[in-house]
């Protein structure tokens, strides 16, 4: 079996930006610069023919290239006991073209669809622990105007995750490269 998901790679530059948000909050665990990703459909356990399949399938997704940019900072869920710390997306209607197409490959390929809506962000940080409150609101004040600034997005990939006792580690099972985009829509 293989746990795939489909996502944006993003440039070593915004990787090693987000990587330099860490810090200040016990109990987290941080993601790596080579963890972080944007993701556009998890999908899962499958085995070596559903892999085959979606893999395929992908290379028939039609998109543009697009410039993407990640800002602020936030946190899933978004009360109660946080779980997630993440780096937000400015809105992108490219993003969510994109987005809906590979969750057409996937459902149409006979999986269930993904049912939550999408809230793109790159995930910084995963907690087991209750984070204290007050050093959340400095992390968040003091992060809050984070911003990547725009990037091209130039293709999308399909990933594995193989989980160990590090954490997860992610290898690019295929790539697929993005129509251009006409000139002044980049």
């Amino acid at each position: 079996m293989i746990r795939l998901f489909v996502a944006l790679a993003l440039p070593e530059h915004v990787r090693l930006r987000l990587e330099g948000l860490r810090g200040g909050l016990p109990g987290a665990r941080w993601q790596s610069a080579e963890q972080m990703h944007l993701t556009l459909r998890f999908v899962g356990e499958v085995d070596g023919g559903a892999f085959r399949e979606i893999r395929d399938a992908l290379a028939h997704v039609e998109a543009e290239a697009f410039s993407l940019t990640l800002e602020g900072v936030g946190h899933f869920p978004p009360r109660g006991r946080i779980r997630i710390l993440w780096a937000g997306v400015a809105p992108n209607p490219a993003l969510n073209r994109l987005r809906e197409r590979t969750e057409a490959i996937v459902t149409g390929l006979g999986f269930e669809p993904d049912g939550r809506n999408y809230a793109p962000h790159v995930t910084l940080a995963r907690f087991a622990s209750r984070v204290p409150a007050h050093r959340l609101q400095e992390f968040l004040s003091y992060h809050g105007p984070y911003s990547s600034g725009p990037f091209p997005v130039r293709s999308f990939e399909l990933f594995s995750s193989h989980l160990g006792a590090g954490g997860a580690t992610y290898e690019v099972e295929a790539s697929y490269p993005l129509a251009p985009a006409p000139l002044g829509d980049e």
